[in-house]
């Protein structure tokens, strides 16, 4: 059992590090913490089969990989796995965020030649929460979940512009004294440490 524990641990370390990412980033990816990673590449402690085979998921490779002291030339391919899956996220992610932009370039042509030039330009105020709203969702599903905090910061003040634009004539500057403290509860959110634990009642923090 002790062998097992050091090949697998040997095997996370060094996909890892190919993968030029964090304990953190990895534990994000798979909800644990990076005290969990870090217990698992030290050899203390055996990730169970789900946990194992969402690894080799995340990695690009199968669990046999995660269980075996020798492989074949298949790190080259995991590296070249891992590329073109960080490249095909970041073309998702411009091309979604491209999209909302091109809509709100439509959306104020049309309203332009309906004559209604009045503000129009707001369409592009609202761009910025809808691109961000999706900068979160698409983050929250393969990126770096830290990153969060500064997407939900801009998308709480770019929403309380728009308001604040578009009912500009009622002065409601007001809405930015709210805002304050909202960021101020925003800062703390980070530092909150939540407690998970496994289906034997082990603690996975």
């Amino acid at each position: 059992m002790k062998d097992l524990r050091q090949i697998i641990a040997k095997n996370i370390a060094e996909l890892r590090s190919e993968a030029r990412i964090t304990q953190i980033k990895l534990a994000e990816a798979l909800n644990y913490s990076d005290k969990a990673v870090s217990k698992w590449e030290r050899g203390e402690a055996i990730p169970d089969v789900t946990v194992l085979k969402s690894i080799a998921d995340y990695f690009g490779v199968t669990v046999d990989y995660l269980l075996e002291s020798e492989h074949r030339g298949e790190t080259v391919q995991t590296r070249a796995l891992l590329r073109m899956k960080r490249r095909n996220r970041i073309f998702i992610t411009a091309i979604s965020v491209l999209l909302v932009w091109l809509c709100a370039t439509v959306a104020f042509a049309v309203l332009y030649s309906l004559g209604i030039p009045f503000r129009s330009w707001l369409v592009y105020i609202y761009a910025v929460p809808v691109s961000l709203t999706l900068l979160l969702v698409l983050n929250c599903v393969w990126g770096r979940r830290r990153l969060n905090y500064l997407i939900v910061t801009f998308l709480m003040w770019s929403l309380i512009l728009s308001v604040y634009l578009t009912l500009i004539e009622y002065n409601m500057w007001l809405l930015f004294v709210v805002g304050a403290p909202a960021q101020v509860i925003l800062c703390f959110v980070p530092g909150i440490r939540f407690i998970r634990y496994n289906r034997h009642g082990g603690d996975n923090t």
